[in-house]
């Protein structure tokens, strides 16, 4: 019966702890702005490692015996975008330039 307490004990403490704590409520929830918020921004490498495979020789194909080289892409993204404001900014379409 001990065991079961201490096992119901941990179980919801975790879960009490695993929640993360908004900052924010009220007004100032309702009234945020992300694009005031300092973020950092992160780079995006996309690797392809397609392969021209069917039939059998997909099905039979062994990853761990590749040797072939992989081919890495950084991904760049427009932050023009982020300068405009009103129409412009939703009228904004990143093919024309």
């Amino acid at each position: 019966m001990k065991n079961l307490i201490w096992v119901l004990a941990i179980m919801v403490g975790s879960s009490v702890c695993a929640q993360k704590k908004n900052d924010l409520t009220g007004p100032e929830a309702k009234n945020y702005k992300p694009w005031q918020h300092k973020a950092k921004s992160t780079t995006v490498v996309s690797t392809s490692s397609q392969k021209d495979l069917q039939g059998p020789a997909y099905k039979n194909y062994k990853p761990w015996k590749d040797n072939a080289e992989q081919k890495s892409y950084a991904i760049v993204t427009d932050n023009r975008r982020n300068n405009l404001q009103g129409p412009a900014y939703k009228n904004y379409k990143p093919w024309k330039k």
